[in-house]
């Protein structure tokens, strides 16, 4: 497997102080955000760990 084929995932885009409309939403956008954040962490970790072991590092 490449890196073509595991590709690197992608930073979630952050919203802008504007897209939140002040007006209690539920979920908000940051809070949606905030939950891309936690799985993108998890979805890099794993990227990171099959890359190295690829590598052929053990540290």
């Amino acid at each position: 497997m490449t890196e073509t084929d595991d590709p690197r995932p992608t930073l979630p885009e952050h919203p802008l102080p504007g897209d939140c409309c002040q007006s209690g939403c539920n979920p908000c956008v940051f809070d949606l955000y905030d939950e891309a954040l936690a799985h993108y962490r998890t979805e890099l970790a794993a990227w990171e760990a099959r890359h190295d072991l690829k590598a052929g590092r053990t540290d």
